[in-house]
């Protein structure tokens, strides 16, 4: 790498007095999601999520804005949660989901877009989600989670004792979602001018996302088991419930759209489990499913379970679909050949978009956007002219307060394999002054950083201090190769490549190599629980929600006993020298790096006792 001459640094410790503080980013950045577009193409209607100044509570409502970014204004005024809008088919009512307090139900309402007061169609005790209108306009389809011990959904009494759980199925809690025996997302269809609602699937296993067929008889929807850790394309015949699998049980799917004339179904999925998907077509009336692509290079969005949906292709012709994707951190939309399995670049943008919505011409392309200097923001893609307008401004004024990171995107060669990375400075950065350095590492291990507003970055960079942010083996948007190159070797050659990052940022006449620290959550907790345990290098650390200990995460985790036989090539049997000798808790007598643990009691994915281990492991070594 090519590095600056420059003046004899000096040191640099003190913020700004604009510096972006955990509360001003927590109460001052606002954030607007699920864009969705009118057929006409004229409309936009999103959520607008910020934190309540009066509860300190997370708190949205919808607003409808032109497609240029005109007329913006409110929908929805009153209550806690307005969210998951949903255009009608004729585009004259707004489909949404509403939670008026803490103590009121979870409300499907319907509003006319045009004037007129909101109506409830039905309630549940929990979050439906998923809302999608039937072709005919008649019936919105949804998924609610559903106690088959308590359908009618009936509250406990306050004073009643708690009740005694008996488990029997091993996928019986989930992160997120805490306990749940057999309590499962299921379709549900509520009639829209009845308010009448009915239970369409039964099986005791997670049912999300449906999309109608064209012809409205059929729901295409994931069907995900082992806590989703795999799962299969369901079909679902409205009248009778019954259900169709698609895929072997082990694979996954990550989205998936109806053709034009309901015959054929594409999806995206990974047979092999890699961390990488690619393009099937799944024939409805005949069941057979032909792999489309081999080796695909992006990473379609899927969404996160429980947390959010997928961003579903869209058809531009009868046999090309329109997909969005990230690839090597950076999001951007691909066509796709149902029949030859052609992926095409269409756009890519040095930002990370999430959802896909377009009109009815398939003109304009509407989604939420984040980038290294801003986030929350709507954007709309016109597919004539090639231009991308961001057409919304909520977080502007924050950061003309308070200014955004300065960020360079870099690279090293390690062996064989290019390691990218990112580094956040201070926005008044000054080359002639010494910062200190932190390592920031990414859970997964098969996430990634990218073109996104990093919200932890950001703080520290604003308060004086360099943040490095690197994709080491391992992770995704690099290829399926990449992915795996982490599997059987966690703390391995990601370790050395985060360190090799590392040490080249440290070259540079501005990076002070005696104040260095570490940080990372989930697997980036193991990576910084790993690391305070084989080098003294780090001046501190901050572990979040760490993997300290393989063989009781394997037993604890909600996903343990099958992430960790993916990731590390068997169960404590077949491997306890390897998860003995590659376990944090192995190595952390040896440690001496001044450590802050977070870690959420709740968490069921990387559970409490994993960093009340590590206290004890650091408390009895003496840090």
């Amino acid at each position: 790498m090519t590095v600056e001459t420059i003046t004899p640094p000096t040191e640099q410790t003190a913020p700004s007095n604009r510096a972006i503080t955990p509360e001003r980013a927590i109460r001052g950045l606002k954030s607007a999601g699920t864009p969705r577009i009118s057929a006409d193409g004229e409309r936009i209607v999103f959520s607008l999520g910020e934190v309540s100044r009066d509860s300190d509570k997370s708190a949205s409502q919808l607003w409808i804005v032109d497609r240029d970014g005109g007329n913006a204004r409110q929908l929805t005024w009153t209550g806690e949660s307005h969210s998951s809008p949903a255009w009608s088919p004729d585009g004259l009512h707004l489909a949404y989901v509403s939670r008026r307090d803490g103590d009121t139900p979870n409300a499907i309402c319907v509003l006319p877009i045009d004037g007129g007061e909101s109506r409830e169609l039905t309630r549940h005790a929990s979050s439906p989600g998923g809302l999608t209108w039937s072709p005919d306009g008649a019936q919105i389809a949804y998924t609610v989670a559903v106690d088959p011990d308590n359908r009618d959904e009936t509250p406990r009494p306050a004073d009643a004792p708690p009740p005694v759980r008996a488990v029997r199925r091993i996928d019986y809690k989930q992160d997120n979602r805490g306990y749940l025996n057999d309590v499962r997302l299921q379709v549900m269809t509520v009639q829209v001018a009845t308010g009448e609602r009915r239970q369409v699937t039964e099986d005791l296993v997670d049912h999300t996302d449906p999309q109608w067929s064209p012809d409205g008889k059929h729901l295409a929807i994931k069907v995900p088991n082992r806590n989703g850790m795999h799962a299969q394309l369901g079909i679902v015949t409205v009248v009778s419930g019954e259900t169709t699998l698609a895929g072997p049980e082990d694979g996954s799917i990550g989205t998936w759209a109806w053709s034009r004339d309901g015959s054929f179904i594409l999806f995206d999925g990974d047979d092999d489990n890699s961390a990488q998907s690619d393009f099937f077509r799944y024939e409805v009336a005949s069941g057979v499913r032909t792999r489309l692509t081999d080796d695909l290079d992006i990473l379609p969005e899927s969404g996160f379970p429980t947390i959010s949906s997928p961003a579903q292709p869209v058809w531009i012709d009868d046999s090309t679909a329109l997909v969005h994707a990230t690839r090597e951190g950076r999001s951007g939309l691909w066509t796709v050949d149902a029949g030859s399995g052609t992926v095409t670049e269409v756009e890519r943008w040095e930002a990370t978009h999430a959802g896909l919505s377009v009109d009815r011409l398939c003109r304009y392309v509407v989604q939420s956007r984040s980038s290294m200097t801003t986030t929350g923001e709507i954007v709309v893609y016109d597919r004539e002219t090639g231009e991308t307008s961001e057409i919304t401004s909520f977080n502007a004024g924050f950061f003309a307060e308070t200014p955004a990171a300065r960020w360079e995107h870099f690279s090293i060669e390690r062996g064989s394999e290019t390691i990218y990375a990112w580094l956040f400075m201070p926005a008044d950065f000054d080359p002639g002054q010494r910062y200190p350095v932190v390592l920031d590492v990414h859970g997964g291990p098969h996430g990634a950083y990218g073109y996104s507003f990093n919200v932890g970055a950001q703080v520290l960079a604003s308060n004086g201090i360099l943040v490095i942010a690197a994709n080491p083996r391992g992770s995704s948007s690099y290829g399926r190769r990449f992915a795996n190159l982490v599997r059987g070797d966690w703390g391995g050659e990601d370790w050395l490549d985060l360190q090799a990052v590392l040490d080249d940022v440290l070259t540079r006449p501005y990076a002070d190599a005696s104040r260095t620290g570490i940080y990372g959550y989930s697997y980036g907790g193991y990576m910084t629980s790993w690391a305070i345990g084989q080098t003294s290098r780090f001046t501190a650390a901050v572990c979040g929600a760490p993997v300290f200990d393989l063989e009781s995460f394997y037993g604890t985790s909600d996903i343990g006993h099958d992430f960790g036989e993916m990731q590390w090539g068997g169960d404590p049997v077949a491997r306890r020298e390897w998860m003995v000798e590659r376990s944090p808790s192995t190595h952390a007598h040896k440690a001496t790096t001044p450590t802050l643990i977070v870690h959420g009691e709740a968490d069921e994915r990387c559970p409490i006792g994993q960093g009340e281990q590590m206290f004890v492991a650091l408390k009895k070594a003496g840090v």
